[in-house]
């Protein structure tokens, strides 16, 4: 199977939903159909800077997708991109997916002069690792949230 990476189209409505739903379920994310349309909006809205690529196999089905972000770095006094979301179908597992959907985002943040693409995932990810492993640097960074 090839895998090819495109931003995300209108038409990818419906592969994307059944994926954005695994996402939450793998993380135990409580989603309603109106947060996912909010996050569908978004991503389809220019002035909205999350932004979403797609992976998709020979027969054009969509298997995964990323989303990111620009996020200013006021240290360095640069941009960096977030990548928010990151999901590959089961059954697409180790099919290059996942690494083709991130070396897209690394070629739009390398296009618009960003230092570096960012991610976190959990830390009993063990397959996702595997691959971000291959293509990143895992950082001594600790992450804190303040619930709201």
């Amino acid at each position: 199977m090839s895998v090819s990476v495109r931003a995300v189209e209108a038409g990818d409505h419906a592969d994307w939903l059944l994926l954005y739903a695994g996402y939450a379920d793998f993380y135990k994310v409580v989603q309603t159909d109106a947060m996912r349309a909010t996050v569908w909006r978004w991503i389809h809205d220019p002035a909205c800077e999350v932004e979403g690529l797609v992976a998709v196999n020979d027969a054009e089905r969509v298997i995964g997708f990323a989303h990111f972000r620009p996020y200013r770095r006021p240290l360095s006094a640069s941009i960096g991109g977030f990548l928010d979301d990151l999901f590959v179908d089961p059954e697409a597992r180790g099919s290059g997916a996942a690494q083709a959907l991130i070396a897209g985002v690394e070629t739009i943040g390398r296009a618009r002069g960003w230092t570096v693409i960012r991610w976190i995932t959990a830390a009993d990810n063990a397959r996702a690792r595997v691959v971000y492993d291959r293509v990143a640097v895992t950082t001594p960074w600790v992450t804190y949230d303040i619930k709201l």
